[in-house]
């Protein structure tokens, strides 16, 4: 009840070709989870990026219907003798 040669050889060959099959799905795998992952982390800042968008947007909208200015002049136009000093009591 032994096997020949060839029988041998035939088994061999198929056991070569199963692991070759699974391993290339396995790579095709990891590299589809790498893909959507990567495709995820971009969505994520996008959105991230949208949101604060309309919180500046928001924020800008709250300050003109308070009738605040939302501008800050630059600091070279700024005379220091405009500036209050608050002092603290106790």
């Amino acid at each position: 009840m032994t096997k020949s040669t060839f029988a041998k050889t035939k088994a061999q060959i198929k056991s070569y070709q199963y692991y070759i099959f699974w391993g290339a799905c396995t790579v095709a795998v990891m590299a589809g989870q790498i893909f959507v992952g990567a495709g995820y982390q971009s969505m994520s800042n996008s959105v991230k990026d949208l949101t604060e968008m309309i919180e500046i947007k928001m924020e800008w909208e709250e300050l003109r219907r308070r009738g605040t200015s939302p501008y800050m002049p630059m600091r070279e136009m700024i005379d220091p003798d405009d500036y209050i000093i608050w002092e603290t009591i106790e």
